[in-house]
């Protein structure tokens, strides 16, 4: 029998096939094989595969002694490690090792089971390779969340980052704002009891508390607040007539707080303030408005000038009956006159022989006599 010689490298196996069938398999080394065999060789380092079916190789008891299989299958992925650091993703399928190859692990992840165990690094996660398998969602500092899995409630999320498997099960997380926020109603033509139309804008802050309430057991909160805003405005307004509208308006942000409280807590969240930005009255009645206001500033500016004289009048009898009882008092009075006479003089020209004091006497005399 013609022998021949084959050498198996450190790194590498040998199969013997004869007649298309696996007969044994060869360590390193030297060997001596026989007449119409086929000799395969093999890199341990990597992963072994061959052309005919896996179980049927697996069948000769050198070659299953010297492998490790990696089961994957259709709802799972594995995750291999080399050396203790990612390698690459196995698909579903069924892989074959050498043992005394690499230093090689392998995960096997359930993608049924939409939640990633934390075990698994972040860095890992982020691997472009494995990313195209999973999703990621951040909920911020100031939000919270809640995750529903195939449409059901699961549970409420904190703040951080989450990381879930695409599969079979749909993972979704809703999110919301927990900060105190703003809401304007604005704009908003509104008729009062006497059908006079008027234009309101209303502010109001408030803040999300209970999230189930917010996102499951309401579609869209915000809209529904700024509809419960808007029907309490409406309520109050159609209450009163233009003019008590106006006289109360301070009473308006107080009413829609007590108004709109348990509503909007059912909607998840508590109304922290509100208040009334503005009132616009239609062009129409607010010429009439500025009539009316023009008409009573009138009245009471005539009402104060009466009022005045009336007064004015009364010191003037009172300075009068003082005067005729009193010389020395109409003394006084004529020297006041004189003085404001004096004042308009701007030149005095002194004619008559120097009577000028007669005839300033005699001017203020005829006055007193008048008087």
């Amino acid at each position: 029998m013609n022998l021949f010689m084959t050498r198996v490298q450190a790194y590498e196996k040998a199969l013997i096939f004869k007649h298309g069938e696996l007969i044994t398999v060869l360590d390193p080394g030297l060997h001596w094989v026989g007449p119409f065999v086929q000799v395969m060789k093999y890199d341990v380092t990597e992963i072994f595969y061959h052309e005919k079916e896996l179980d049927l190789l697996m069948q000769c008891p050198a070659l299953s002694s010297r492998l490790d299989l990696v089961q994957v299958f259709d709802h799972e992925i594995a995750i291999e490690y080399k050396n203790g650091n990612f390698n690459h993703v196995l698909r579903p399928g069924r892989y074959a090792y050498w043992k005394d190859g690499l230093d090689r692990r392998h995960d096997i992840v359930d993608l049924s089971v939409p939640e990633i165990d934390r075990s698994i690094p972040r860095k890992v996660l982020h691997n472009p390779e494995l990313m195209s398998y999973l999703t990621m969602h951040t909920i911020e500092s100031y939000e919270k969340g809640v995750l529903h899995v195939d449409g059901e409630l699961v549970k409420q999320l904190d703040p951080g980052v989450y990381y879930f498997w695409k599969g079979e099960q749909n993972a979704v997380i809703s999110k919301v704002d927990t900060r105190k926020q703003q809401i304007e109603v604005s704009g908003q033509e509104l008729l009062t009891a006497d059908k006079a139309s008027v234009r309101m804008s209303l502010f109001a802050y408030y803040q999300v508390t209970d999230i189930v309430k917010a996102l499951v057991n309401s579609k869209d909160h915000y809209r529904q607040l700024y509809a419960i805003l808007q029907l309490g405005l409406r309520e109050y307004v159609g209450q009163y007539t233009l003019d008590q509208l106006l006289q109360n308006k301070a009473s308006i942000a107080p009413y829609i707080l007590d108004y709109a409280q348990e509503r909007v807590v059912e909607l998840g969240g508590v109304l922290l303030d509100c208040g009334l930005r503005d009132i616009i009255l239609p062009g129409d009645i607010k010429e009439i408005m500025n009539q009316v206001l023009l008409a009573e500033k009138k009245a009471q500016a005539n009402t104060i000038m009466r009022r005045e004289e009336t007064a004015s009048t009364r010191s003037l009898l009172n300075t009068a009956k003082l005067m005729s009882d009193n010389e020395m008092l109409f003394k006084l009075k004529e020297m006041e006159y004189m003085e404001k006479f004096a004042d308009k003089v701007g030149q005095l020209t002194v004619n008559g022989g120097g009577r000028i004091v007669d005839q300033l006497r005699e001017l203020v005399g005829s006055k007193r006599t008048d008087g």
